[in-house]
């Protein structure tokens, strides 16, 4: 969104400087035009912001090449062959549609926030696994998997976004992965500093249930995070925002492309996150 131009340049440099690998670069401006800041590079003046999703996707339509890499504004490739690292892992791993890295705020190692290690049991982050949710802010999948699965969700502007292409990378049959030894950079800030964070939240609980689980998790899904929001947030403006948007999700239309599986809930049990939670 241009908000913040020294972190974003940050980021942009890092992923310039990233070696033995051919990429294709476009800065994407959500409501701000990014080619005075960035003159020799591919960019987009969206003229109003779209939301993460539909930016990330806009994006992803304007480049070629066989993987597709996501990097937020605030997100830095400490390490010059992140990328490379990645590749790697695809070209050896082909059950593997998605990648995501560990998370460190510095380079010295402190220790990552429980909620960016993808997984319900978050247990050791230095851990590989298969990821059942998505820190979405430095994430690679192939192309082929991206184009399948009908990319990011335009419809839910902030939040959850991940949740959901993980969701359907896993029906597709890709495995969505946490690569705990390759690590990108960001700094720990708070979700909740987004006036319209709680609204969305609880928005885009509901439809990634009405969106993509059968009966009765459709039902219990959305169900258990009302329970467990009514007893974690302790603001009554905050719980508000949040009721508002459990409501709006209850009565929208949430745009799918049809229920997942059975099979794909039976995976999201096995893999540590029944579709409950």
């Amino acid at each position: 969104m241009g908000r913040r131009k020294e972190e974003l340049e940050r980021a942009v440099s890092s992923l310039l400087s990233q070696e033995e690998v051919t990429f294709e670069v476009v800065v994407v401006g959500n409501g701000w035009d990014p080619q005075h800041s960035f003159p020799n590079l591919k960019t987009l003046h969206l003229h109003e912001n779209l939301g993460i999703p539909a930016g990330r996707n806009v994006g992803a339509r304007e480049i070629k090449g066989e993987n597709l890499f996501f990097l937020d504004d605030d997100v830095t490739l400490h390490d010059p062959k992140t990328l490379l690292r990645m590749k790697t892992l695809l070209r050896h791993q082909e059950e593997i549609g998605l990648i995501q890295p560990r998370v460190i705020s510095n380079i010295e190692g402190e220790a990552t926030p429980k909620r960016w290690v993808p997984r319900l049991r978050e247990g050791d982050p230095l851990q590989s696994s298969v990821a059942t949710s998505l820190w979405e802010g430095a994430t690679v999948i192939r192309r082929r998997v991206f184009e399948e699965v009908g990319g990011w969700p335009d419809e839910f502007f902030y939040g959850h976004e991940g949740i959901d292409l993980i969701w359907r990378t896993l029906d597709c049959e890709h495995l969505p992965w946490y690569a705990a030894d390759i690590t990108v950079q960001h700094p720990v800030i708070n979700p909740a500093r987004h006036s319209y964070f709680y609204f969305l939240n609880a928005r885009n609980r509901v439809w990634l249930a009405k969106r993509h689980l059968r009966f009765p998790f459709s039902f219990l899904y959305p169900l258990t995070w009302l329970l467990i929001t009514i007893t974690r947030i302790r603001r009554l403006k905050s719980l508000g925002s949040w009721l508002r948007g459990f409501i709006s999700g209850i009565m929208s239309n949430a745009k799918g492309r049809g229920k997942m599986r059975w099979k794909t809930h039976w995976l999201l049990a096995r893999y540590g996150r029944p579709p409950l939670i």
